[in-house]
């Protein structure tokens, strides 16, 4: 009797344990794939033609999301803050390096978007900006 009872402690306290540990931050209207649709000199053809993107689906951890973005050719990746006073932080903007043939998007995209300081996201439209006036305009993936 004492094993049984034992058992079944050990079982419950066990399920106490796993059911306490901490649930990943989520925010649903910001975590999620978006379209790149305005930026700079670009028109909105040449951003679809290219796939650009920004990715911000992954975990977010402390109020940071490790993201990636595609701007047709390589793989970028960088870590983002989105505050609630409508402030972002992108940090450590990196890329894979391969050698494309038209790479004036990607590099614009590049130089521009670690400046970015604040966001909004008004429906499925996510923009952000900087204090001297340049912006990206975005679209969410699962947006019909």
């Amino acid at each position: 009797m004492k094993k049984i009872l034992l058992s079944f402690f050990a079982v419950l306290l066990l399920g106490v344990a796993v059911s306490c540990s901490s649930v990943p931050e989520r925010n649903p209207s910001l975590q999620r794939q978006w379209m790149l649709i305005s930026f700079d000199k670009f028109s909105r053809e040449e951003l679809v033609k290219n796939r650009a993107e920004v990715d911000l689906t992954g975990i977010m951890e402390k109020g940071k999301i490790k993201g990636g973005a595609n701007m047709g050719c390589n793989s970028m990746f960088f870590t983002s803050e989105f505050k609630t006073n409508g402030k972002v932080k992108i940090s450590g903007v990196g890329s894979t390096l391969k050698a494309c043939q038209n790479m004036e998007l990607e590099n614009a995209f590049i130089q521009k978007f670690d400046k970015m300081t604040n966001y909004s996201i008004e429906g499925h439209f996510l923009t952000l900006s900087d204090d001297s006036g340049n912006s990206m305009k975005f679209v969410a993936v699962d947006w019909d």
